[in-house]
Formats: C-alpha cells, sequence, structure tokens
C-alpha cells in the first residue's frame, strides 16, 4: 500500500487540477474554493482511519474531540459553574479522542468497509450536510466539495490497487483487490451498517438541482474548451502551435451559488420594439399617431382648410339690410 506521504502528494495534485478547472469555469468564489479543496486533500488521506496508529486515524479523532468538548461547552454554558464546566469539556475530549477511537478501531478492519466505493459515497455526502448545515455555504458550493471528497477519496483506493502490483518483481500482492471495491463482502453487517448510514445521510442532505444543473451545462463546458489552451504565446513568452480562437460562450453557464450572477442587459422584446420606433417615427414626420396633447378647435385640419361663412341671424327671419 501506498503510504501517507504518497498519498497527500498524490491527492493534493488532482484536488489542485479539479481547483483549476474550477477556477478557470468561474462558478465559486476563492474564499470558497480554498475549503473546496482541502476537502479533496482530506479525501485522499480519510480512507486509512481504519488504521489504528495512522496520522488520518489520530488527527480526525483529535479534531473530532474538540469539536465536540467545544459544543457541549457553549451549550451548557449558562446551566453550570464554571468548574462543572471544565470537567464537562475535559471530560468530553478525552472521551471522544481516546474512548470513541478505541471502540471505533476494535470494530473496525483495516482495508473493510472503508477501503470501498461506498465509503466514498457515504464521506461525500457527509461533506455536503457539512458544509450546507455547519458552515453555511450553499448548496451548490456543498455538492463541489463533496465531488471533491469523492475524487479524493477513489484516488487513494486507486493508488492502494496500483501498490498491489509488484512491477519489479512482476507479481500481483495478496492485498490486491482489497481495496478498490464495492462494498467489503468479508464483512457484510459492516456493509449493511455503512448502507444504512449513507441512506441516513442523503435524506438529510441538500438539495442538488443546483450543482446538477450547473454541471449538465454545454456553455461552461464549451467555455473551459476554448480556455483548455493558449491561443498564442506561452505565458505571452514562448511561441507555440496555433490554436483556434478563442471565442465568447453566450449563456448562463455553471452556477453555484457561490458568485452572484451578473443581471442582464434589459432588451425590448422585437414587436414592442418594432411599434416603439414605428410610433416614434410617425411623431417625428409628424404623422398620424396617437397625440398626448389635443390641438385647440381652431388649428385642426377641417378649420384650416374650410372657407369662412358668416353665421346667420338667430332672430327667425332674415336680416333687414340683406337686399330682397
Amino acid at each position: 500500500m501506498a503510504n501517507f506521504t504518497t498519498h497527500i502528494a498524490i491527492g493534493t495534485v488532482v484536488s489542485g487540477a479539479l481547483a483549476t478547472l474550477t477556477l478557470a469555469a468561474d462558478v465559486v468564489a476563492p474564499q470558497n474554493l480554498v475549503a473546496v479543496t482541502l476537502a479533496g486533500a482530506l479525501g485522499s488521506v480519510l480512507p486509512d482511519i481504519d488504521l489504528k496508529d495512522s496520522r488520518p486515524s489520530r488527527a480526525m479523532f483529535a479534531g473530532l474531540a474538540i469539536f465536540a468538548s467545544f459544543a457541549v461547552l457553549f451549550n451548557a454554558a449558562t446551566h453550570y459553574s464554571i468548574a462543572e464546566l471544565w470537567l464537562l469539556w475535559l471530560g468530553t475530549l478525552l472521551l471522544v479522542r481516546y474512548g470513541l477511537h478505541t471502540i471505533f478501531h476494535r470494530m473496525a478492519v483495516h482495508r473493510g468497509i472503508w477501503h470501498s466505493i461506498l465509503a466514498a459515497v457515504f464521506c461525500a455526502v457527509a461533506t455536503a450536510i457539512v458544509f450546507r448545515h455547519l458552515l453555511g455555504k450553499p448548496e451548490g458550493v456543498s455538492w463541489l466539495a463533496a465531488a471533491f471528497m469523492f475524487v479524493g477519496y477513489i484516488t487513494h483506493l486507486t493508488l492502494d490497487e496500483i501498490y498491489s502490483v509488484d512491477v519489479m518483481d512482476t507479481r500481483i500482492k495478496s492485498s490486491f483487490g482489497t481495496a478498490l471495491k464495492l462494498f467489503d463482502r468479508r464483512h457484510l453487517y459492516a456493509s449493511a451498517g455503512m448502507a444504512a448510514a449513507t441512506a441516513l445521510a442523503i435524506m438529510l442532505s441538500p438539495q442538488t438541482s443546483t450543482f446538477v444543473h450547473g454541471l449538465s451545462s454545454h456553455d461552461m463546458w464549451s467555455g473551459l474548451e476554448q480556455r483548455l489552451l493558449p491561443t498564442g504565446k506561452w505565458f505571452g513568452v514562448i511561441e507555440g502551435p496555433h490554436f483556434a480562437s478563442r471565442k465568447p460562450v453566450a449563456g448562463e453557464g455553471m452556477t453555484t451559488g457561490s458568485i452572484a450572477a451578473q443581471p442582464a442587459t434589459s432588451q425590448p422584446a422585437s414587436g414592442t420594439g418594432a411599434a416603439a420606433d414605428h410610433s416614434a417615427a410617425q411623431q417625428a414626420r409628424g404623422g398620424a399617431g396617437e397625440a398626448t396633447t389635443p390641438l385647440p378647435a381652431s388649428q385642426t385640419p377641417a378649420a384650416v382648410s374650410a372657407p369662412a361663412v358668416a353665421p346667420a341671424a338667430v332672430t327667425g327671419g332674415p336680416s333687414g339690410s340683406a337686399s330682397p
């Protein structure tokens, strides 16, 4: 099997490559991208949690003990005295760090259920829950961190399988096939427990619609393809082969809820715009469009074109001055 240094080195490289693609796609804020990348690096060493004296096991239970002890302290702060709070904090810290650690490793088997794809799915979904409900990250960012965790986890299992093949002596070690597996066939009770925990985690997980919609965006993948290679000199210095010019890709692309969407420029509908242009043209030419202020009766076309006629007397008979 690969050692801790190899796992963390390869896991960091894989997470860094994924982070570069995510940054190029411009779908997550930089401050969130750091936490997402760390999730991938953590996933690359997490399967060795079932090894009692491994660094991932000690680090995880130490971190879990610190988190649990302070959670108990803050929740009980107004109910007990200072001395009692000290005892609660210290007792929780020791119980989780050493008690839970011992119980876990009495039940866990190295290269057992934690070295399986089922465990990778569980850890990925659990990561989404932590990012959403404990860290308050958007749903898209939470599932992006889950994806990084899953890839890092699978990277660890793949490295273990690669190291199970002795290339120099051209032989396959007995550990081959014990890392990258769907579930643990040797300990079915452990596999059943992991399956139940995964199902419960899925029920508590955030919505996936934002992440799935963004991941299936054709515009995002087209944009990444356009940015994959430089169109001119590499780093502005080295002349390389000329590739197709980069074209802007229209569309909404992928979104994780981390970066606010840019407001779209309002465009009038084609029919409304044509009607408005036609109305403006009529007003400019003095046409017979709808006027906002009616003209006086004396200035209407009928009043201007009609000849002047003397009004007749309204006394009921002809005027006395008129000739017979």
